[in-house]
This record gives structure tokens, sequence and C-alpha cells, in this order.
């Protein structure tokens, strides 16, 4: 994994470009190098990871007149870079860099995306046409930022990295603060701050030769798309996927420094743990997170369980409660206020990873692709129940609202706040369900609310009609939480420390099959994953299998009311940046039932406390 960085105007320069990859060194701690021509300089930090010896930046065409920048992974390189020497083109490095050189030569940039198999953020400058591309892959695992002027314009990996520029300026974006009190974090493009912007996932940006700047969509999920011939069987669907699978974990195994795998104990690490244990000659090297006293959030016993199974070299690391001091770290590697409180724990799980490899592979997306989430069964049984006439809804509410949490198998908690929504459109519901900070304590902390990013949000669920209920919320949660939490949480935390870590169910092929599959094969009920779990039934302990699904957080609400309580009433009391942006009494109110234990706000009151130390970074 890389960092890369650039501009293009009159005043870029080498200086510049240095001091912008100066903050990017996390990213690409091995090697660096800059190309300048004229008008326009780039550079990149290089983590090594294919062709060790050949690899460094800058990577040119053979005259030396295209220059290309990457950060993150080609896998189909290899390939690429045979079909380029057919056709002429002299190559001189060994990795996967050169071959967006050579191809932007005889494609154009749309094109060029098309063709790439892989994670990646990059920057070709052609000096032949006097213009810029950047593309970023389909789902935006890599992150890409830019901010335009007047004949001026800055890209980067990371925003600390842009707001190097002398030309960038640090303003506060209009309704930033509204918008991440809902989503935990600001829809892209948007960021916290005006002017800034990122590149849409599978989008390519051209600047052009008069400092126009071109957003061309190269790719999208197919979203109303099914099956030639019809629905297969399960079991037709399941030996395909497994061999889809099989094949994605294979294109990410491919390295020359070593590797090893995230492995919580769910069913996605777990699949991918079982497939590279199938296709490696040596244990691989796994590597748990979990938590003292936990009260239910530690998994090490399930990793255990498959780490056993597959004869791994297993590692584990344990998280306490003094570990919110690295607060200031997560907003620094993030640049912005980020609210899920998960990015304290893989930013750990990164650091002792990178003790013993280089590149990961995890489980994220599994959830996306497969329909794994709780809230997707919720929404169509809220589909189901908005069918019938509001007494009904209202008796329900009523009957629900007196049962003790005990009751329908310890579910009678999650059945009052399906109900709780019962008048509200289904991704609406959906949202709620997501949020780390409920709307109703949104709009009490707020003193007056922008709704720009739900009015975002309502028109990304417009863009998906056609399909059916769950593959839109399938589509609406990979271009929102996936997209704009689950991919930066991992890139930012494990970059930190110069890991590289790469996503098997988030190929293209794999996450195109299973949205193409019907919903019966997604879920029924509360059967969740129906088609990812038949295809890895004969490998993965019944156990894992059976588990109820398990998100990766923190015990927050009993270390928020213990050991760290002055931690939080400190942060958010008197003199706290934050209050002058919320309501105070609004924010006393949320602490105050928090600690007196009538509410749980634990989530709610990380998101305040990583804003407020963004605040106070920005002093703002």
């Amino acid at each position: 994994m890389c960092g890369i960085a650039g501009s293009v105007g009159d005043g870029a320069g080498s200086v510049v470009v240095e001091a912008q990859l100066d903050l990017l060194d996390h990213r690409g701690p091995d090697s660096r190098g800059i190309f300048e021509r004229g008008a326009a300089c780039i550079g990149q930090t290089r983590l090594a990871v294919i062709d060790l010896v050949t690899g460094d930046p800058p990577i040119t065409d053979e005259e030396g007149l295209v220059a290309a920048v990457l950060n993150g992974e080609i896998y189909n390189f290899s390939r690429l870079r045979r079909q380029l020497e057919r056709r002429g083109h002299q190559l001189k490095s060994e990795g996967d860099t050169e071959v967006l050189a050579h191809l932007a030569e005889d494609v154009e940039p749309g094109e060029l995306c098309r063709q790439l198999e892989g994670m990646f953020a990059f920057a070709v400058w052609d000096d032949r046409r006097q213009r810029l591309v950047l593309g970023r892959d389909r789902l935006g695992k890599k992150p890409l930022y830019y901010w335009t002027g007047p004949a001026r314009f800055v890209f980067a990996s990371e925003i600390k990295a842009l707001m190097a520029h002398p030309w960038v300026g640090r303003q506060l974006q209009p309704g930033a603060i509204d918008a991440y009190l809902t989503f935990g974090y600001v829809p892209s493009p948007r960021t916290f701050f005006a002017g800034v912007k990122s590149v849409p996932a599978g989008h390519v940006a051209v600047l052009g030769a008069d400092h126009s700047l071109r957003l061309e969509r190269y790719w999208e999920p197919p979203a109303a798309h099914r099956m030639a011939g019809g629905s297969p069987s399960r079991a037709a669907t399941a030996a395909h996927l497994r061999q889809l699978l099989a094949a994605a974990v294979a294109k990410r195994m491919v390295a020359d420094v070593p590797m090893g795998a995230f492995l919580s104990g769910g069913v996605d690490s777990s699949c991918v743990v079982a497939l590279m244990a199938e296709l490696s000659a040596a244990p691989v090297a796994t590597f748990t997170i979990g938590f003292e006293h936990g009260q239910g959030f530690d998994e090490r016993p399930y990793a255990r369980m498959v780490a056993k199974r597959f004869s791994t070299d297993h590692h584990e690391f344990v998280v306490r409660p003094d570990a919110t001091e690295l607060i200031e770290s997560l907003v620094f590697y993030h640049d912005q206020p980020f609210g899920d409180s998960s990015a304290l724990p893989t930013y750990l799980l990164s650091q002792l990873t990178r003790q013993h490899v280089t590149v990961a592979l995890c489980g994220d997306g599994g959830d996306e692709a497969f329909a794994g989430y709780e809230r997707f069964a919720a929404a169509v049984a809220l589909s189901w129940l908005q069918h019938l006439p509001r007494p009904a809804r209202e008796m329900l509410a009523s009957a629900a609202g007196a049962l003790p949490a005990s009751a329908l198998g310890g579910r009678a908690p999650a059945v009052r706040r399906l109900l709780c929504c019962r008048d509200l459109p289904v991704h609406r519901a959906l949202l709620s369900w997501a949020s780390y900070l409920p709307l109703s304590w949104r709009d009490r902390l707020l003193p007056g609310a922008s709704d720009w990013g739900l009015e975002a949000f309502d028109e990304l669920w417009a863009t998906t009609q056609g399909a059916d209920l769950v593959t839109r919320l399938q589509l609406v949660t990979l271009a929102s939480y996936l997209l704009d939490d689950l991919l930066p949480k991992v890139d930012r935390t494990s970059m930190a420390h110069g890991l590289e870590v790469r996503s098997p169910l988030l190929d293209t092929d794999v996450v195109g099959y299973a949205l193409a599959l019907p919903a019966s094969q997604k879920l029924r009920g509360m059967s969740l994953k129906r088609a990812l779990k038949a295809a890895m039934a004969d490998d993965l302990p019944t156990e894992v299998l059976r588990r109820p699904k398990k998100g990766f957080g923190l015990p927050l609400a009993h270390w928020f009311r213990t050991d760290l309580r002055s931690y939080v009433e400190g942060n958010l009391g008197a003199g706290a940046r934050v209050r002058a942006h919320l309501r105070p009494e609004a924010l006393d109110a949320m602490v105050g039932e928090h600690m007196a234990g009538r509410d749980d706000h634990g989530h709610g009151l990380w998101s305040l406390l990583t804003l407020e130390c963004f605040l106070r970074r920005e002093g703002w």
C-alpha cells in the first residue's frame, strides 16, 4: 500500500509535494519518488509488497512522458503486462504500477479503469496531452481526495496531505456536524472541510489542459440484474460461489512479503481463513483481538476454534479501557471525526498484525454482499408490517412495549426498536438502526439541523429502484455505510502501521454474483447470509455457522460508566469546544442519562468525543 499526492498549476513543485508525502510516510515507509514536468508534480510513498527491487517510484512509460503513482494493488497486472508487451510496449519493472502508465497511452481514462481488477487509487500525468487522470476502484476501498481552484488542482490519499499544500484552506463545511451526527461520518463526496471532496467510488476524474475537471462513472453495481435462465438451485449457487470465493482469495495471496489474516471467529473472516489454508502450503498466520470482562464483546473463543480447525499460526491481543488514549491518534489518521468505535480495536489489531506480516486478508464486505445485517431482516419485516392498517400497527407497538426484555427469546428490545420505526420509510428506518446517535437526540443536540445528508441518502435510495427490497438494502449500504465507514476505518487504521489489508469478499465478481441472487437465497427471516453459509458449510465449524451476528465493537457503556467516566465528563463538560456547536443542556442531559444508567448512550458519546478531539485540533 502507498500514499499518493500532487498538484497541477503555476507554483506547483516538488518542495510542496515532498511536504505532502512527509504526512503520508506511514502509508509507504519503504521508499518515495516524485515526477515533475512543467506545472505538474505528482509523488508517491511506497509500501513494497510486489516487485521489491524495481518497483520504486517514480514509474513512467518508455519515453518518460507519462508517469503513474498508485495506492493499492492491481491483481490482474500480470495479464495486462503481457497484453501491453504484445502491443509493443517495453516495461522496465516487474510490478503493477507501470501498467497504468502504458495503458494511459493506449486507452481513454474510463476504459483504463475498467481494465483494472483490484483496490486502487491512482494518478497519471500525461505530458503529451497535458492532462491529469485520477482513478478510484469500484467500491472505494482506497481513498482519494482533491481540491480545485482557479487554474489550480491538488490531490492526495489523505486530507492531511491535501492540507499541507499552501493553496488549500481549512474552513468547516457547512452542515458537516449535522451530517456527522446523523451518520457517524460525512457522506461522500463531501468532507468536514469546505472545498475538499473525494473522488467517488467507481469514477475517474480527468483534469484537462484548460484546467476543467470531468468526472466519469466507469462502473456501478448491477442493481436490477438477474441471472439468465432463472434462479439457480441452492446447491448450484453454493458450488459456483465457492469457486468465486476461492479465486478471489487466490488473487489476493500474491505478494513478495509475509501475509496473514484477521480472524474474528465470525463467518466472513472464517471463510477467508478456510480458503487461505486450502491454498497455502504453510500455516496461515491469524490475528484476533478481544476484551477482558468484555460482556459479550470477546470473540476470542470462536477465533480459537477456527484457528485450531485450520492449524493456523494464531496470535491474540487484548484491549483495555486505557486504550482510549488513542482517540487523538485515530482522529489524526482519519483527518475527520469518526463515529465508529470499532476503529480503536481495528487500530490495535493492525498494530499487532504488522509486527508479524506486511499484508493481511480480512472478511470485510460479507455483510453487504451476502445480506448479513440483522437490520436487513428488520427492514423486510417493517415492509410487511407497513401493509397492516395503522390501528393494527399501533396495537402491536403497545403490546411490544409491555413485554419484558427476556421475552421472544430475548428479542423484545429489537422488536420494540422495529415498531418504533413503524411509520418511517424503509430506508430511513435502516439508517436509524445503523446510526450511532438516534435522530431524536441529533435534533435535541443541534440548534438547527441541516438535512442535506438525509436528502442525499434519500436520493441514493431512489437510484436503487427496480431491484427487490433486499438488493436495494444491499446497494444503499454498499454506497454509504461500507464506503464511508467500514472501508475508511480499515484503510486508515491499517495504513497507520504500514499494513496492507485486502478484502476477498469485495471482489467484483463475488459482489456481482451475490447481488444477482434471489432474495430467498440471501436471507429468510433471521437466517442471514444463506448463500455464503451454504457455500462454506463443509469447511466451517457448526458453531461458527450458527452463531448470531456479532459486531466488532467496544464495551463502551460499561467503560464510560466506570474506568472512563472522568474522561467523558472532562472532555464533554465545561470548556469543551463541541458545546459551541451543540446545545449544552442537551449534551449534559445525554451524559447524565448514561452515567445514571437510565439509557445506553455509549456509541453517541464516542461520536461526540471524537468530534471534540477534532474541533480542538482544528481550533474550531
